[in-house]
């Protein structure tokens, strides 16, 4: 079972992170309520978004690793409730959503048999 947050070992912030695999994984450590049938259909999706707002706010993030929970907790929740509110077609997470038509790509024919 994945210990969450709030509480006391000995193990650093990071070294927590680490043991984590699993979108719901994240959700339990962070004490965060989900409906499974949302994380069931938005895994992914969550938690890319869930790094995304991480990487925007990287260097603003507090040093203290109780507040930098607190900063992550708030973040995988905002990433979660964007696909309570929302579906990843609409979020468009991933590169491929933002692909707008196929791309063609010229290889001229003495590249081919090379």
């Amino acid at each position: 079972m994945v210990q969450n947050y709030s509480e006391d070992c000995e193990e650093t912030f990071a070294q927590r992170m680490a043991e984590l695999e699993s979108a719901e994984d994240f959700l339990d450590y962070f004490q965060v309520d989900y409906d499974p049938s949302v994380v069931h259909v938005n895994r992914l999706h969550i938690l890319q978004r869930f790094h995304d707002y991480l990487n925007q706010g990287r260097d603003a993030m507090p040093v203290d690793e109780a507040a930098l929970a607190a900063v992550y907790e708030s973040l995988l929740r905002r990433a979660y409730e964007d696909f309570v509110n929302s579906d990843a077609l609409t979020e468009k997470v991933f590169k491929v959503f933002h692909m707008h038509e196929p791309q063609a790509v010229f290889v001229p024919l003495a590249e081919v048999f090379k």
